[in-house]
């Protein structure tokens, strides 16, 4: 039985929007604002894509499904590439004295040789990642842009 790695990664970037607010960047409809790309594809209508159990698809192959949610506090997605990687992608939101502080955590585990590869390239570029969330969340928030 081949074995494959599981990478539990975690880190936090800065909102200038409060917890209320900031939610809906997290959802699957609210990203394609601020991600270049990002467009989900929902095999059922769904009226709010935060209720647990709605689920998208992304890419070729990526399959999302809300875990669970308590908006604007959290939101936990199930995420499955199949003969990649699979896990759990949590977003947790806290007040800060400017905006709010989002804390994300990607638990996956990769499913195959080239998963282990893709998954050990995103662990080592994770704090860089959420930097550019960051950024792009900032770009679309700008009063100007």
């Amino acid at each position: 039985m081949d074995r494959h790695t599981r990478h539990v990664l975690t880190g936090s970037l800065a909102v200038p929007l409060a917890p209320a607010e900031a939610f809906r960047l997290f959802t699957a409809v609210g990203e394609r604002d601020w991600v270049a790309g990002w467009e989900p594809r929902f095999p059922t209508p769904t009226a709010d894509d935060a209720t647990p159990g709605t689920v998208f698809e992304t890419g070729s192959t990526t399959i999302w499904v809300v875990v669970d949610a308590t908006p604007p506090e959290r939101i936990r997605y199930a995420r499955v590439t199949p003969g990649d990687s699979a896990g759990t992608v949590a977003v947790a939101l806290a007040p800060a004295e400017v905006g709010s502080t989002v804390t994300v955590t990607y638990d996956m585990t990769a499913l195959s040789a080239t998963g282990d590869q893709r998954m050990a390239e995103f662990a080592a570029g994770y704090a860089a990642f959420l930097r550019t969330w960051e950024d792009e969340i900032a770009t679309f928030l700008a009063p100007n842009r």
